[in-house]
């Protein structure tokens, strides 16, 4: 493959596009899998609200939204290889929603806190930084930065309206099902890995107060204007999310669309997000993230080693079975997800794909990377 490693140019110009043969690809595979992704799209209907006041999540009235919320658009997405645009399908520049896929978002944040002191060490519990009493009772009081970029917390309480027992005992995948909300007894922090969007967002509020700067301020400032991103998207908490700081009445985000609100983007931003975290936190020889972030970012939980900082990984093929072991995932609810194989130079987005398709796409993208 002669194919250079490209920097893409700012949003707005042309995206540098290669052929499947000079990228090192089989042109007939790598047809194919764009064709395969366009024509399975997600189940999800696009009228968003009516899907999770239906109780996707949860009953209610523990699915209340408290965010904004808007239909969703048709199927999407894109390959890149070394930087160029190699594959593409729909409308990549349509901004919708992507749930979940905001969590790593929020990792990358943390890196940026890193970065400027304002997290000394993942390992310290929270309340030496973020004195707002939620870190004060017996259950948060040894809660530590990794606990919540883990889903290791345990962090009991409620937060802007929501408990974190709607999210006890919940299961990917079996979402409104199985014995999610149902009781149990809660451990020390850093004993149970559970997703729980009350407690991500409960981070976010922690990086908040950090910060002492909406986050999508700093995000903007920090990470999407330094790449080139656009200025299309936005992220969006509660209405019951307003803290004051400073005098001034700021708007904590969420690390999901489960309620509402969250990051609304497009595909094209994904892909500088996941180019940039194949790329180390480098981009055109300027450190984004903190040397040594990525890596930190990607090291298994020990308690579930497909999870690493808010970032989903492919241990021993535990993600996607089709996927190289060290492919990792910004995943998000209704098949939204930005996946990153760093060994072979590829970030692919898939917008609204039926997650039950989403293997099989990786499989035929693998068949067209030639040996």
């Amino acid at each position: 493959m002669d194919l250079p490693s490209i920097v893409p140019p700012p949003h707005g110009q042309a995206w540098p596009e290669a052929p499947a043969d000079a990228a090192g690809m089989n042109w007939m595979w790598l047809e194919e899998s764009a064709r395969f992704a366009a024509e399975n799209e997600t189940q999800w209907p696009t009228d968003l609200r009516l899907h999770l006041e239906s109780g996707f999540f949860e009953p209610a009235p523990f699915n209340q939204l408290l965010g904004p919320i808007r239909p969703r658009g048709p199927a999407n997405g894109l390959v890149l290889r070394r930087g160029f645009k190699i594959a593409s399908w729909g409308d990549t520049d349509q901004v919708d929603f992507t749930f979940s896929a905001a969590k790593s978002y929020l990792s990358l944040l943390a890196g940026i806190a890193v970065m400027d002191g304002l997290i000394a060490d993942l390992d310290d519990p929270v309340r030496r930084s973020v004195d707002d009493g939620g870190f004060d009772s017996d259950q948060n009081r040894a809660v530590t930065w990794r606990h919540l970029l883990q889903n290791t917390s345990e962090w009991r309480g409620e937060l802007f309206g929501k408990s974190d027992s709607i999210d006890w005992h919940r299961q990917i995948g079996l979402e409104g099902k199985a014995r999610k909300g149902e009781h149990r007894t809660l451990g020390p922090p850093g004993s149970h890995w559970e997703y729980n969007d009350v407690r991500v967002n409960r981070l976010s509020l922690a990086l908040l107060r950090r910060f002492r700067r909406p986050l999508p301020e700093v995000f903007a400032e920090r990470i999407m204007a330094p790449i080139g991103a656009s200025r299309d998207w936005s992220w969006h908490g509660y209405s019951t999310s307003s803290v004051e700081i400073d005098g001034r009445t700021i708007e904590s985000v969420s690390g999901g669309t489960h309620w509402g609100g969250g990051m609304l983007i497009h595909a094209e931003d994904q892909a500088r997000i996941g180019l940039l975290m194949q790329r180390r936190g480098e981009w055109g020889g300027r450190r984004i993230l903190p040397r040594g972030w990525i890596g930190e970012s990607l090291q298994p939980c020990a308690l579930n080693p497909v999870y690493g900082l808010l970032w989903w990984l492919n241990t021993n093929g535990g993600r996607y079975k089709s996927a190289p072991d060290t492919s990792f995932f910004a995943s998000g609810a209704g098949g939204n997800l930005t996946w990153v194989a760093p060994r072979q130079e590829l970030v692919a987005v898939l917008r609204w794909t039926d997650p039950g398709a989403i293997d099989t796409f990786i499989r035929l993208i693998m068949q067209a990377v030639e040996p």
